[in-house]
């Protein structure tokens, strides 16, 4: 839900057929076994492709007009710094054309905006497992401590009017709200001018984050993490990358902060001063992923995942939950045990 990109936009998903999708990663030079296999991606389309004599690779095809070209080379281009560096982030492979005199992450078939990744197994890590927490902060503070370095200039930045405002407005022209659009419009308003006089207010360092960084975009496999997806990498707040791994009560999560952040410190001074970013941030996710969702709802895959949104019961829980958010706006920011 960003950039328009000129390329590809008017290559529908529906003709990415089993046979394409082989042939598209056939004319990079791999023989395919004929075992094509679509994995959950909504914003995206992933499939796994076997491979003769090989592991399977990872294919994703790119939304059409969502990043342009160069976006996707910084993607790309941050998940290969950061492997190059010893993080485990899993990168695009790099593969030579016919028509390239160089390798390249970036491939283009019939229309489509492909890359090509490896397969990692593994499970999610544990949230609630010391060991695990330790890791995730030595992992999250190494990224971060690359991420720092040098700024993206092509992807975006996390704020008010790029981000959640443009959610915001998708939904009030999506024309799902029927009765509660004048409640909804009033409260997100509010709700975005407090998010944005947090963000100044705080004036955190934005640099190269993640930006979808939760369990289901983590592999833990023999005693380490390995970080997948950067789709919605951008210039953020590190703490954008830490608040969507919190859950449970304060308590709760300052106990998980007191583990994650003796890993980080490892590698970088943990932002204690963006503790009080946790709730903007998660209030502008809310209103960006409603956003996001009002904007995909006719895609065919959106439309059976998400069969539930959109239905008044969607929007009176969503009403409510922003409500809340009011509420946790309010009250003084989380504090690590050691500092309170």
């Amino acid at each position: 839900m960003t950039d328009k990109d000129n390329s590809a936009d008017v290559t529908p998903y529906y003709q990415l057929n089993p046979d394409r999708v082989m042939d598209a990663v056939e004319s990079l030079g791999f023989y395919c076994d004929g075992r094509v296999m679509a994995l959950n991606s909504y914003e995206n389309r992933v499939f796994q492709v076997g491979i003769e004599q090989a592991q399977p690779l990872i294919a994703k095809f790119y939304r059409p007009g969502r990043w342009s070209d160069a976006q996707i080379l910084e993607e790309h281009q941050f998940a290969l710094e950061l492997a190059a560096s010893g993080v485990n982030a899993i990168p695009p492979l790099l593969c030579s054309t016919e028509s390239a005199d160089k390798d390249q992450s970036l491939h283009y078939f019939e229309g489509y905006r492909f890359a090509l990744f490896s397969r990692k197994g593994g499970h999610a890590p544990e949230l609630d497992n010391e060991e695990h927490l330790y890791e995730l902060g030595r992992f999250l503070g190494r990224m971060h401590s690359i991420g720092e370095v040098k700024p993206f200039i092509h992807r975006p930045e996390l704020n008010v009017a790029d981000y959640a405002r443009h959610g915001q407005q998708e939904v009030l022209k999506s024309g799902l709200l029927k009765s509660y659009q004048s409640r909804y419009q009033a409260l997100t308003d509010e709700l975005l001018t407090e998010c944005d006089h947090r963000l100044k207010q705080v004036s955190a360092p934005l640099i190269r984050v993640q930006g979808d960084c939760h369990s289901g975009n983590m592999l833990w496999r023999d005693g380490e993490l390995m970080l997948l997806d950067f789709d919605d990498c951008r210039m953020a707040p590190a703490m954008q990358d830490i608040w969507m791994l919190l859950s449970g009560d304060r308590a709760q999560q300052q106990q998980w902060l007191s583990e994650v952040v003796e890993g980080y410190e490892e590698y970088r001074e943990f932002p204690r001063r963006e503790l009080a970013l946790i709730e903007p941030l998660r209030t502008l996710r809310m209103i960006y992923y409603s956003g996001w969702l009002a904007q995909r709802r006719k895609d065919p895959a959106f439309m059976t995942a998400f069969s539930h949104f959109g239905g008044e019961s969607w929007w009176l829980e969503h009403l409510n939950a922003l409500e809340q958010q009011k509420i946790l706006l309010r009250q003084p920011s989380i504090a690590l045990a050691s500092y309170m």
